[in-house]
């Protein structure tokens, strides 16, 4: 009998050029996040783009996009930027959760937010329905220009529990 063909009595130590069968957990938790993944590839996101209108000395600079055409949200990852129409209002958010600064992720069947990490929920306007999180989506400036494009100031954001007057402000009405 050759040693290759001895087996290894403990299938929890690695033999030479064989690697770890992972345990249950571990391939659970493989098997999960492979699932999510999968789901959020299915999800509809709308996703845009915006155009740079000046460059402020270490800031994003303005950016400028076009008046979404239907209620809903627009996502521009790149500028971390989250745009939404609802009810002829338009809104511009932070990309983070307030919670821990998560992408935040747009259910548009319930017309809602949610954190993928710990599950908070809020309203297209921002407003916070219900989890971890302990306020409101964070509101970035924003207004129209005359040739009637939306304007967001990435610098500059509003926190609802710091600077409420300028957090409900802070808001484009079509």
């Amino acid at each position: 009998m050759k040693s290759s063909d001895i087996i290894n009595p403990d299938p929890h130590t690695e033999c030479d050029g064989c690697p770890l069968v992972p345990d249950r957990r571990e391939f659970l938790r493989s098997a999960a996040a492979l699932a999510l993944g999968v789901i959020s590839l299915s999800l509809p996101i709308r996703s845009v783009s915006a155009k740079v209108l000046t460059s402020a000395v270490g800031g994003r600079g303005l950016l400028s996009y076009k008046v979404p055409a239907a209620d809903g949200a627009d996502i521009d990852r790149d500028n971390e930027v989250i745009l939404v129409r609802y009810q002829n209002e338009v809104y511009a958010f932070s990309l983070g959760c307030p919670h821990q600064n998560v992408s935040l992720r747009w259910n548009e069947t319930d017309m809602r937010f949610q954190c993928p990490k710990h599950h908070s929920q809020y309203q297209p306007t921002g407003e916070f329905i219900t989890g971890r999180a302990t306020r409101n989506m964070d509101r970035l400036a924003i207004k129209r220009d005359a040739a009637n494009n939306i304007i967001v100031d990435p610098d500059t954001l509003y926190k609802s529990d710091e600077d409420e007057a300028q957090w409900k402000k802070a808001v484009v009405k079509l």
